[in-house]
């Protein structure tokens, strides 16, 4: 265990990113697989920007990696235009 105060200070903060960071990822994965699981196109083209804003978001605060956006908003762009 850390002896300073700066360094358990560092844990804490850690640890609190930690949580923030499972959560977000978290509703990320659900509202791909709610998108994923949408049969009707016109539903899923109103729900694709709010879910690519998300990812991108996730992207920019290195969450994710940034190519793992890339293909999921490309996996997710192409299955809707097949719908």
């Amino acid at each position: 265990m850390a002896n300073h105060k700066s360094a358990l200070k560092r844990i804490r903060r850690n640890e609190a990113a930690r949580i923030r960071n499972k959560y977000q990822h978290k509703t990320m994965r659900n509202v791909l697989k709610k998108i994923r699981s949408e049969e009707d196109k016109k539903a899923a083209e109103i729900l694709f920007p709010t879910v690519v804003s998300m990812i991108d978001r996730l992207a920019k605060r290195n969450i994710i990696h940034a190519n793992k956006a890339s293909n999921l908003k490309s996996k997710l762009s192409k299955q809707i235009a097949a719908l």
